[in-house]
């Protein structure tokens, strides 16, 4: 046989050879794979906007076929899309069945999920209100407290630029009374990573004036509130007819 036509073989063999160790390779289950390389156990390491779109698709499948991995069936996918996931998010169940270890479930996966992100791009931001005054305070907790036959002690907690995070209702008590603890209202405050925080009570009675026991709270947790960072910006004692605002009188 002719050297240059053995050199031919030979080459072809070992070419042959690197082709089948490659798709192996690429084709261990996920499961065989080092723990860090692995879509899940990435994200929880590492976060969400490390991953690839394949290796986030692949977290939908599951699992791939007996050839490949779900991430580079994921990658097969998405190359017969261009590499497009605008374009993916066309393909009907049928299409997608078509793929070998693509079955109805996981093709509804991944049409749901590309569904949703559509979705998510078309609903509006909610916007949530933002504190500038006691009246706006007044009228946020107008649905919680206004006809009130017992008293409840609530919290607003504020972002930086006095937008709302959200309302906590802290304790409900009786017609005279309720208790705040001040471990529970900063615990609430801190898990918000709240920048501020409001103290609203009602008095069911419709006396506006503040009780000897509303001054001492209120003192005792703009005290805490100044070692944790945390400023009170106001105490609102809620009534039916109207209010009484701390800061607006200048007592807190």
């Amino acid at each position: 046989m002719e050297p240059f036509l053995v050199r031919v073989r030979v080459f072809l063999f070992f070419n042959y050879l690197s082709q089948i160790m490659e798709e192996q390779k690429t084709s261990y289950p996920i499961c065989q794979w080092a723990e860090e390389d692995r879509p899940r156990e990435k994200m929880q390491l590492k976060g969400r906007s490390v991953l690839s779109d394949a290796e986030l698709i692949a977290i939908l499948l599951g699992s791939g076929n007996r050839h490949m991995s779900a991430v580079d069936l994921a990658k097969m996918i998405l190359r017969d899309n261009s590499n497009d996931l605008n374009e993916l998010s066309k393909k009907s169940i049928e299409d997608l069945i078509k793929y070998d270890g693509m079955g109805p479930a996981k093709s509804i996966s991944i049409i749901s999920a590309l569904e949703l992100g559509r979705r998510r791009k078309s609903t509006e931001p909610v916007t949530k209100p933002r504190i500038t005054c006691s009246d706006d305070i007044y009228n946020l907790f107008q649905s919680e407290l206004l006809d009130l036959p017992h008293e409840e002690f609530w919290i607003t907690l504020l972002k930086r630029n006095n937008d709302v995070i959200s309302k906590e209702r802290i304790s409900i008590g009786g017609f005279s009374g309720t208790f705040a603890d001040p471990k529970v209202i900063f615990k609430k405050a801190l898990e918000k990573n709240a920048s501020y925080i409001i103290l609203l009570h009602n008095h069911p009675s419709g006396n506006k004036k503040p009780s000897q026991s509303d001054i001492n709270l209120t003192n005792k947790l703009k005290q805490a509130g100044k070692t944790l960072d945390l400023p009170i910006l106001d105490h609102l004692i809620f009534t039916d007819h109207g209010f009484f605002s701390f800061a607006d009188e200048a007592i807190l």
